[in-house]
């Protein structure tokens, strides 16, 4: 048999049908609960939006940091290329007798 929201193997007994069941007591435990559950919710949406803002921030500290790195590429990429020294002269001079 299905549930009542079509949920297998699960019955409908035990389910609350009539409201006048719960005594005050009851309603103030749902009540003390839901307002846990509401202040926890809430505190998960207040670092959820702190963790977006920070996100952001990297964002577009990651985005400046591109466009200086490729702004000094192309700055790099107008200049001669750097000149050798003795040491990379000697090095290749190497390599040609090997």
């Amino acid at each position: 048999m299905s549930g009542p929201n079509g949920d297998p193997d699960i019955s409908a007994e035990g389910i609350i049908e009539d409201e006048d069941e719960f005594n005050e007591e009851e309603y103030a435990a749902i009540d003390s609960m839901l307002d846990q559950i509401n202040s926890c919710l809430d505190d998960i949406e207040e670092r959820n939006d702190a963790l977006n803002g920070k996100l952001q921030e990297l964002l577009e500290s990651n985005r400046a940091a591109r466009r200086d790195f490729r702004q000094q590429i192309t700055d790099h990429a107008d200049l001669p290329p750097p000149a050798n020294d003795d040491e990379d002269e000697q090095s290749r001079d190497a390599q040609k007798k090997d």
